[in-house]
């Protein structure tokens, strides 16, 4: 049974940084690509970065270097480090497996206010 079991999540202030992490099992976890989604409220999903499994990455155009994508394929997890976060990346963050078919987390909660 697939698992991914994201944390990290939570509330800070425009110019900080959290670490988001996503735990992973039931996959073989270094040959899958693995994502970072996210959805606003009253807005689609959207993907955030992208990581094969040889470590290459793609971000969307909004969060490019601000967001670091990255994974330990040793710990089976996948981790987002989001630095000069502002009010618009608000939104429930969910981690993404793709093997055969897509496996998807239950989300944290992301709030960037003052």
């Amino acid at each position: 049974q697939v698992q991914l079991v994201e944390s990290g999540g939570g509330l800070v202030q425009p110019g900080g940084s959290l670490r988001l992490s996503c735990a992973a099992s039931g996959i073989i976890f270094s040959s899958v690509v693995m994502a970072w989604y996210r959805q606003a409220p009253g807005k689609q999903r959207e993907v955030v970065a992208v990581i094969g499994s040889y470590g290459t990455a793609s971000y969307a155009g909004s969060v490019r270097g601000r967001f670091t994508i990255s994974r330990d394929n040793a710990k089976n997890t996948l981790y987002l480090q989001m630095d000069s976060l502002k009010p618009e990346d608000t939104a429930v963050y969910y981690c993404k497996a793709t093997q055969r078919q897509d496996y998807w987390g239950q989300g944290t909660q992301v709030t960037v206010s003052s």
